[in-house]
């Protein structure tokens, strides 16, 4: 690894690590939370925010239930204060459950009934080619929020529209709220299928920097991606870190005891130190 990509990868491997420790404290003050979902997609929100996009660009959070992770990351960024932070589910806060409506500049609707992202990001990217403007629009979705027939939709219009300026992630953990997506409503092969609506499929490990990495650069270089709208299809862990309560059911909505909190905090800094040691070969 170069030295410039070890920086840069610490970087974010460092910014990982206090938007997790931060939105895991935001949870435990709250004793509410989607926690699991929140785990599975830290790592994307963070690539996105400070290795993807660029001044303009959009994002919407369309699994909205991971709303304390967004909100974790634009405390990282500055765009929220600790301040804010502190208010994170109390009565009167603009950091509710659940993205806000109007309140947060970088929050450009509300989410959360699920299904709705995508077709809300290829508004804004029809608005924006309208306009001639040069703006990328990034939309994170769960895999259970597949089940939504208003999410194909949303992908058939993309297509047929050739907004190549849509770059829809999917939060590809495998589990929902009620059990596994496969036994709920099966989605695969779920690349053959977005390929066949028309986008151009990327995979990666949604957390592992490298691999993320590597999916932006296919899409950026590929000249077949360059011209169609892309779909990166994200592998992720439920909770990953929560230890036994990884990749369950139970961790989709978690109330953390002291004891799982102590202990997600440590897995936590464990992992940390092992990915910054792994950074440096």
């Amino acid at each position: 690894m170069s030295a410039a990509n070890e920086i840069e990868a610490r970087s974010l491997i460092e910014l990982g690590y206090s938007v997790k420790k931060r939105f895991l404290a935001m949870y435990k003050s709250a004793n509410a939370g989607h926690v699991g979902s929140s785990l599975s997609c830290a790592d994307i929100l963070v690539f996105l925010r400070f290795a993807w996009m660029k001044t303009g660009d959009n994002f919407l959070l369309s699994k909205g239930h991971a709303a304390a992770a967004l909100y974790s990351v634009l405390a990282e960024d500055g765009t929220l204060s600790e301040t804010d932070i502190g208010s994170f589910y109390q009565d009167g806060t603009l950091l509710s459950a659940h993205p806000p409506p109007n309140k947060i500049k970088a929050i450009p609707f509300a989410t959360g009934s699920l299904g709705h992202g995508l077709s809300l990001s290829a508004g804004m990217a029809v608005a924006a080619r309208l306009r001639d403007q040069p703006r990328q629009f990034f939309c994170l979705t769960s895999d259970g929020e597949l089940d939504e027939g208003s999410v194909w939709e949303a992908a058939l219009f993309i297509a047929h529209r050739k907004l190549n300026n849509v770059i829809w992630l999917v939060d590809r953990n495998g589990l929902q709220g009620i059990g596994r997506t496969e036994d709920v409503l099966t989605l695969e092969p779920l690349d053959a299928k977005l390929r066949a609506f028309g986008f151009y499929v990327a995979n990666a490990d949604g957390h592992d920097f490298d691999s993320l990495h590597a999916a932006k650069h296919e899409c950026e270089q590929n000249a077949a991606a360059r011209q169609l709208p892309k779909a990166i299809i994200c592998n992720t862990v439920k909770g990953r870190g929560l230890g036994n309560m990884q990749n369950t059911v139970a961790c989709h909505y978690l109330p953390m005891k002291d004891e799982e909190y102590e202990d997600a905090l440590a897995m936590l800094e464990t992992e940390y130190l092992q990915a910054m040691e792994r950074s440096k070969t």
